[in-house]
């Protein structure tokens, strides 16, 4: 029997759905995140530059290299365990290690990413987190106190999640050094495995919604772009009924503004997406932690609600505008063009006008043609009978000139009756 050959991508996207495992942590320990993005679009992006910046981190610690098209990498360097992800956009390094500093959230435990390895980086530092994972103590109260004092009260969000087993807490500020920090009290009993999911969790909470808001400051540039733009588009709206311009001048300016609403269309559309898929998961990776609340404090699905959510409307709002003003550009254009084809007709209706009026002319002309046509006609076919009949006056005894008159209605009526046969056969 012929064995089914696989399709050339079958092992590929199977291994997609296990590329990148959740790390397993155990308590207590220090997680150190940190990504990175390249100021250029994705389709830019030189991805082994970002590979050759990971082998030199490693070669600092002897560690092995990673598969040379690899997208992710788990391993030992040093003290910690090393995971690194190449994504569309970014790349992130998680530093995990045992143990906890006597200080916490202490900036030295971010030197395991060195500065001057920093600085060779292909692109720029987006995230920088310390997360800080510590046993829940048996009177929650302890760690409740911990939290109130490392973060900024205003700010905070904490909660129980999956299921109670880890209190996190967060403020969603970089602190002087330049990190942002997390707490992560895990209830004993935890399994190493939850822990990573929690952690990463996080992480992924963190990046996508700095890289969700990108969108926003785009936005803020795009806005004014459409502000200037509006005004022109509404005006050349309402001067669509008037007669102050001339179609030729509105039809430029309308391409004009069209142009720029199509040019700012194709290079915002790509953010606009990403923003819209980065928002998504943020709200995902926030609902699968399954928050509790704690003594009536805000969650971070709350906090998302009240300081994150209004910036992806307005990025949704300036989609929808632009959306918006291209399509009225392209109302006018066709109001545009129905003016246009009626003042064509006006000038059509005007042209037929003229020419019926110089078709009359011509026919009264040719009438009036036909008419001395006829009588020239006449003239010298009454000269030419003359000849003929001269010799017939003679034998009757009719004087010539009595012959002539008596001649000459004879002949212009025959002429008259040729004139019409003629006129008859060809109309």
């Amino acid at each position: 029997m012929p064995i089914l050959a696989d399709h050339p991508q079958r092992y590929t996207i199977v291994n997609e759905l296990h590329a990148r495992p959740f790390p397993a942590l155990e308590v207590p320990g220090t997680a150190v995140y940190l990504a990175i993005k390249e100021p250029v679009d994705a389709a830019s992006r030189d991805r082994s530059l970002d590979r050759a910046h990971l082998v030199a981190l490693l070669n600092r610690h002897t560690g092995t290299h990673p598969q040379p098209e690899a997208t992710h990498f788990y391993g030992e360097m040093g003290r910690h365990h090393l995971k690194w992800e190449s994504h569309t956009e970014f790349v992130t390094y998680s530093a995990f290690s045992k143990g906890l500093s006597p200080r916490p959230f202490d900036p030295a435990e971010a030197e395991i990413f060195p500065e001057d390895w920093l600085n060779t980086a292909p692109g720029k530092r987006l995230c920088s987190v310390l997360i800080r994972i510590e046993h829940l103590p048996d009177d929650e109260t302890e760690a409740l106190t911990k939290i109130e004092d490392w973060f900024v009260p205003e700010s905070l969000a904490v909660a129980k999640v999956v299921d109670g087993a880890a209190i996190v807490a967060g403020d969603f500020r970089i602190d002087p050094s330049g990190h942002m920090r997390f707490a992560v009290f895990v209830r004993p009993g935890t399994s190493s495995r939850r822990v990573g999911r929690i952690v990463q969790r996080l992480c992924e909470v963190e990046t996508y919604r700095a890289m969700s808001m990108l969108g926003l400051v785009r936005v803020r540039d795009l806005n004014a772009r459409l502000n200037a733009l509006d005004p022109r588009l509404s005006g050349l709206v309402t001067a669509l009924d008037g007669s102050s311009r001339s179609p030729e001048t509105m039809l430029h300016d309308l391409l004009e503004i069209s142009a720029e609403l199509e040019s700012l269309a194709v290079k915002y559309s790509f953010r606009f997406g990403a923003t819209a898929a980065y928002e998504a998961i943020v709200n995902q990776r926030i609902q699968v932690m399954r928050e509790t609340r704690i003594n009536g404090r805000q969650t971070f699905a709350e906090f998302m609600m009240r300081r994150y959510d209004p910036a992806m409307r307005t990025v949704k709002s300036a989609e929808g505008r632009l959306n918006s003003m291209a399509e009225r550009a392209q109302r006018a254009a066709e109001l545009l063009r129905t003016r246009v084809d009626v003042d064509r007709s006006a000038q059509n209706q005007k042209l037929l006008e003229s020419m019926d009026k110089r078709a009359d002319l011509q026919l009264r002309l040719q009438r009036t043609v036909e008419g001395l046509s006829t009588v020239a006609i006449s003239y010298y076919a009454v000269s030419l009978a003359a000849y003929v009949v001269y010799p017939l006056a003679a034998y009757l005894g009719v004087s010539k000139e009595l012959m002539m008159v008596g001649l000459t209605p004879l002949v212009i009526f025959g002429v008259w009756l040729m004139v019409q046969r003629i006129k008859h056969h060809l109309h």
